[in-house]
C-alpha cells in the first residue's frame, strides 16, 4: 500500500517505465522447468534478456548526462548537494537505477549464464565512476570513514575546512558520552562542532 501511495507522486511515465522493468526482470527470473537441459535458453528468454541489455543501456545514458551536470552543482555547497540529492532521487537515477541493480544482483544469483548472456552488467559498471564521484560529496563522507564512532558535533571542523588534529590533544566525546554526563547532573552543549561545559554559567544565570 505504501508502494502505490508512493506510486501516485511519480509521473506517469516513470511508472510505467518503473513497472515495464519489472516485466522483465519478472520474465528472467528462473521458473522450476523440469527437464530443461542446463545452459540452454529458449529464444523467447534471450530476447527478453536482449530487451533488458537494450534498457539498461538507454537508462546508463541518461544517468551517465545527469549525473556530471548534478555533481557540477552539488559541489558548490551542502545546501546545493541537499537540493541536487532530492532531485536525482526522484529522477531514473533514484527510482530506477536502485531497483534495476538489485534484480540484475538477483538474476545474476538465480542464473549467472543466462545474466552473462544478455550482457547488461558491464553497461552498469560503467556508472560507477559517475556515482562515485556524487557521492564523494555527501556532506560527512570523511568522518563515516575514518571516524565511524565519533560524535557527530565533532562535524564542524569538517563545515569550516579546519582540521581538528593539531598539536593540542584533541579529547573527542560521543554522543553516549555526552548524553550519559547530562543524565548524571551535568550540563554539556555542542557548539559548532565543540562540547562546552555550561553547568557554571546556568547556576549563575537569572533566567535559569
Amino acid at each position: 500500500m505504501d508502494q502505490e501511495l508512493y506510486s501516485k507522486e511519480r509521473s506517469a511515465s516513470l511508472d510505467l517505465l518503473l513497472r515495464f522493468q519489472r516485466l522483465l526482470v519478472s520474465k528472467l527470473y528462473p521458473a522450476d522447468c523440469v527437464g530443461q537441459v542446463p545452459n540452454t535458453y529458449s529464444p523467447d528468454l534471450l530476447g527478453v534478456g536482449s530487451l533488458l541489455k537494450k534498457y539498461t543501456a538507454l537508462l546508463c545514458t541518461h544517468i551517465s548526462d545527469i549525473l556530471p551536470v548534478a555533481t557540477s552543482i552539488a559541489c558548490t555547497s551542502h545546501r546545493h548537494f541537499a537540493e541536487v540529492s532530492c532531485v536525482v532521487d526522484g529522477d531514473l537515477t533514484g527510482i530506477l537505477l536502485p531497483e534495476l541493480v538489485v534484480s540484475i544482483v538477483l538474476l545474476l544469483s538465480k542464473n549467472a549464464g543466462l545474466m552473462q548472456e544478455a550482457g547488461a552488467i558491464p553497461l552498469l559498471a560503467g556508472l560507477l565512476e559517475h556515482l562515485d564521484r556524487f557521492n564523494h560529496l555527501a556532506p560527512g563522507k570523511e568522518r563515516d570513514d575514518n571516524e565511524d564512532l565519533a560524535w557527530p558535533g565533532i562535524m564542524g571542523s569538517f563545515f569550516t575546512g579546519q582540521s581538528c588534529r593539531n598539536n593540542e590533544e584533541v579529547t573527542l566525546i560521543r554522543k553516549a558520552d555526552l548524553e550519559n554526563h547530562n543524565k548524571d547532573g551535568g550540563f554539556w552543549t555542542v557548539i559548532d562542532g565543540k562540547v562546552y561545559d555550561i553547568k557554571d554559567f546556568q547556576t549563575q544565570s537569572l533566567t535559569g
